[in-house]
């Protein structure tokens, strides 16, 4: 466990102090974008570093060869494409990839691995790419929808994504189950990870569906370095009815990128819709 020390003299950093940039740079109006914040420079030179351990391909292979046979040989969108985690090593598989991403930061990260890839910056429930209408696959990873912080912009998200789906193409989320059975009776946070010093815990308001995502990871020189992410969690059963006011159709439902079965012990799901062929 971190010592009381270091918790309290822990220094907020990337997540606590975003402002809103547009491609140019330049500070949007909160108004007019997406509630999601703004990875800045600092968090893209840290987020590959950050996520390594996910990024491996052995990490990655189930979730590549899930998303190419999902994608069946034709073009593919991811939404929050960010440093080209997924993007990059899809393009590898000679898969037509391209994105949308709210931060320039991350998306020069992205290019600095691979050029080629097309990648709007903008704001996932609203933006869209080239050629809208003739995905054959868009997915949505790593709980990002999460991102989106009022249950109209999630169902804007899913919305988007349809608009960008030809007839029968899919529509790929990954997102984790809220852990409210980890809290205490009247505590209102729940533990969630603690391995090698790096200690997460997540807060949860459970009339908003707001949640907010501590993170105290130890630094080389005896700090600890704090970030917070705030969320708005959601449940399957409610993607459902999003994907269904969307106008898309439930397929399929995994625990993970391996297909096991999603069960009421699944601590994250994969979900699949389909555009219906006579839209």
């Amino acid at each position: 466990m971190l010592p009381a020390w270091a918790v309290s003299k822990a220094v907020p950093t990337f997540l606590e102090s975003r402002k809103s940039l547009d491609a140019d740079g330049g500070v949007r109006d909160r108004e007019a974008m997406t509630s999601s914040e703004m990875y800045d420079a600092t968090d893209a030179e840290r987020y590959d570093a950050d996520n390594a351990s996910t990024s491996t391909p052995e990490a990655l292979a189930p979730m590549l060869d899930v998303l190419t046979d999902l994608a069946d040989g034709g073009p593919v969108l991811e939404f929050a494409s960010g440093t080209g985690r997924v993007t990059v090593p899809l393009a590898d598989r000679n898969v037509d990839v391209a994105g949308i991403e709210l931060s320039p930061h991350m998306t020069s990260k992205l290019h600095e691995k691979n050029k080629r890839i097309p990648v709007v910056v903008g704001d996932m429930a609203t933006s869209t790419a080239p050629d809208t209408g003739s995905y054959s696959l868009v997915f949505l990873i790593f709980n990002t929808i999460s991102n989106l912080r009022t249950q109209q912009e999630q169902v804007e998200c899913f919305r988007n994504a349809a608009r960008h789906l030809r007839p029968g193409g899919r529509f790929v989320i990954e997102l984790w189950v809220p852990q409210l059975q980890r809290m205490a009776p009247g505590m209102p946070l729940a533990p969630m990870h603690f391995d090698d010093g790096y200690l997460v815990f997540d807060t949860y308001d459970l009339a908003t569906q707001e949640c907010s995502s501590h993170h105290y990871r130890p630094s080389g020189d005896g700090s600890v370095r704090y970030g917070k992410g705030n969320f708005r969690y959601a449940w399957a059963p409610e993607c459902d009815l999003m994907a269904q006011l969307a106008g898309l159709e439930f397929e399929s439902r995994w625990a993970d990128w391996d297909r096991s079965p999603f069960t009421s012990a699944s601590t994250s799901h994969v979900s699949v819709w389909r555009k219906p062929l006579s839209r």
